[in-house]
């Protein structure tokens, strides 16, 4: 009997605490090899720390991480060997060339004939024309770029950008999200972290969420906006609301009014009560809910 496949990353009751500060609450969940998952956060949610022992630079207080079946403490050669992190700061040597960099970070997973992939990152990330540059030469949104293709040198299954976007232009975003769906079409699990959230609603087909250390939301992306849904409607009338239909006003915005419904059902009522008002209808259009509005409501609520 074969044994089934490990889960990419799995995390199992992570508690970390700074002095009297909870960093981590006990978080548990998994990720399954070839997903796309987003975890999100306010700043000071956890994300960042959580990445740390996942990456094995800190060690949990309880709990472990394991990555494609590995313990990052116990087995951290493996787990580092599966993983990829591409971090929040740019860190690199100021006296190294972009290819010089990705040379030596393959030198650090023992790879010597490395040459034909970094040329494929490079290109990929449209770095060519870069390869000799001096590391401190760079812009920033350059340097990004030499950071995701140093976490992509080994080629490893699992792979965690932590906000790679931000603070970057529009072109290096696009390019770069174009790459690492290619990644992810070939079977690397991504992990994103970002204050971006169309990013992760566009990109991610699960969503973690984590507020003062702990998992709060953690649901396919598609369920967790169906039970956030707002059902508003927006219209613009050639005249004032009727007052039958004011019990549903949510709010008046100029000579746009957003309706509130119980069920999009009771839009048949809303325009039967126009029509008979004769009351005619110049805009309309379906709010739809978005992840911004989730997750603002999650970091809202009591939990």
């Amino acid at each position: 009997m074969m044994n089934p496949m490990p889960s990419a990353i799995a995390i199992e009751s992570v508690g970390k605490h700074f002095g009297a500060l909870t960093a981590l609450d006990q978080v548990s969940f998994t990720v399954e090899p070839g997903e796309f998952f987003a975890l999100l956060g306010p700043n000071g949610a956890g994300k960042t720390t959580l990445i740390s022992i996942l990456a094995g630079l800190s060690r949990p207080d309880s709990g472990r991480i394991k990555v494609m079946g590995f313990d990052v403490q116990r087995d951290f050669r493996a787990a580092r060997k599966s993983l990829g992190v591409v971090p929040q700061e740019l860190v690199f040597d100021p006296f190294l060339s972009v290819r010089e960099t990705l040379q030596f970070q393959s030198g650090y997973f023992g790879l010597t004939r490395n040459h034909a992939w970094i040329d494929e990152l490079l290109f990929k990330l449209g770095l060519s024309d870069k390869a000799d540059a001096n590391m401190r030469a760079l812009s920033g949104g350059m340097k990004r770029r030499v950071m995701v293709a140093q976490a992509l040198v080994h080629r490893p299954p699992v792979i965690v950008l932590d906000e790679p976007t931000a603070g970057v232009d529009v072109e290096l975003r696009q390019s770069l999200w174009h790459f690492v769906r290619e990644l992810n079409q070939v079977g690397h699990t991504i992990v994103l972290t970002t204050h971006y959230l169309e990013e992760a609603q566009e990109l991610c087909s699960r969503i973690a969420m984590l507020k003062k250390g702990r998992l709060i939301a953690l649901e396919d992306k598609s369920k967790l906006l169906a039970h956030s849904a707002r059902r508003e409607v927006a219209l613009t009338l050639s005249a004032p609301l009727p007052e039958a239909l004011r019990p549903w006003l949510r709010s008046v915005e100029g000579d746009r009014i957003v309706l509130q419904l119980a069920d999009i059902a009771e839009l048949e009522q809303v325009l039967t009560g126009l029509r008979e008002a004769r009351v005619e209808i110049r805009e309309l259009s379906v709010i739809e809910t978005d992840l911004e509005d989730v997750f603002v409501k999650m970091m809202q609520g009591g939990n």
